[in-house]
């Protein structure tokens, strides 16, 4: 087919490696404008951009696919469909009807559970015990489209976003280039009403860690900001970031230090297994505790 790739971030690249390898005709690559990074804050490209490059592929970035001209650059491509995955902009109804055979989304949860920015963190962070990825065909809601293929996996204990962000990458990648190879047989169905849930984009002010809630909750909530924003407490005045926690037995006041890193929780416990201080490397917990003194409580 004759493929329009449309996405921006690193989760997005294996897809588009697998509609390479898996002989499609990708026409065009649409991502999200270079953005200052780094201590010069110098323009860089996206991660979806710089693999196209890398492959030889036409890249788009434009600021907006709302005016006609961005539209009639679309067109021209005379694409048969459009594959987008995390690519960062709504597009328009226009944009959705350009392609024969019309636009997938690659959708990283079990839909209609968790539309939105963010499945992957708040699957984890609500303690859910599976998710998954969708193969969706586009339509103007929000993760609102009929859904083609779906694939379930479970959450590992202790299993952090950046983890299972590179599982359901792969899955994505696999389970689109099955939907394309199928799309003839396969039959849409339509979400359900019932089970909806929204998965709100990750704000920094959640990012403090609160001990005055369970264990699992505690452990659930630092696991699923992990490794962005990360999720932190404040250890005599220092700001530590937790990447990795897993529940354990204790009862103590909440806050207190019971030994090594383990923290007690409204009820019971967690075991800190990978933190950060400021301006250094995320480390495994004895290795971060070498220079820092918990004291008798975190806050």
């Amino acid at each position: 087919m004759r493929v329009i790739f449309m996405g921006t971030p690193d989760f997005s690249v294996p897809v588009l490696e697998a509609l390479v390898n898996s002989g499609h005709d990708v026409v065009a690559v649409y991502s999200q404008p270079p953005r200052p990074a780094g201590r010069g804050k110098k323009d860089r490209p996206s991660p979806v951009q710089a693999r196209a490059e890398a492959l030889g592929l036409p890249v788009h970035h434009p600021v907006s696919v709302r005016n006609a001209e961005a539209q009639a650059v679309f067109a021209r491509h005379d694409a048969d469909i459009a594959v987008v995955v995390a690519y960062g902009l709504i597009l328009p109804q226009v944009i959705l009807d350009a392609p024969k055979l019309g636009c997938l989304n690659i959708h990283a949860s079990l839909l209609p559970r968790w539309r939105g920015a963010a499945p992957i963190h708040r699957a984890i962070m609500a303690g859910d015990a599976e998710t998954g990825v969708c193969i969706m065909q586009m339509e103007a809601g929000l993760d609102t489209g009929p859904v083609l293929l779906r694939e379930a996996t479970p959450i590992g204990v202790a299993e952090t976003t950046g983890a299972l962000h590179d599982r359901l990458s792969a899955m994505g990648a696999a389970l689109v280039v099955e939907a394309l190879a199928r799309l003839p047989e396969l039959t849409p169905e339509v979400q359900p009403e019932i089970g909806v849930t929204y998965a709100a984009k990750i704000d920094k002010a959640e990012a403090r860690v609160d001990w005055d809630r369970p264990a699992a909750e505690v452990a659930n909530h630092i696991c699923g900001l992990s490794p962005f924003p990360g999720a932190w407490c404040d250890v005599a005045g220092e700001r530590v970031k937790l990447h990795v926690a897993e529940v354990i037995a204790g009862d103590a006041a909440a806050g207190t230090v019971l030994g090594g890193f383990d923290i007690a929780c409204a009820t019971g416990a967690v075991r800190i297994t990978r933190a950060q201080r400021p301006g250094k490397k995320v480390m495994d917990a004895a290795d971060v505790l070498r220079g820092l003194d918990l004291g008798d409580a975190v806050a």
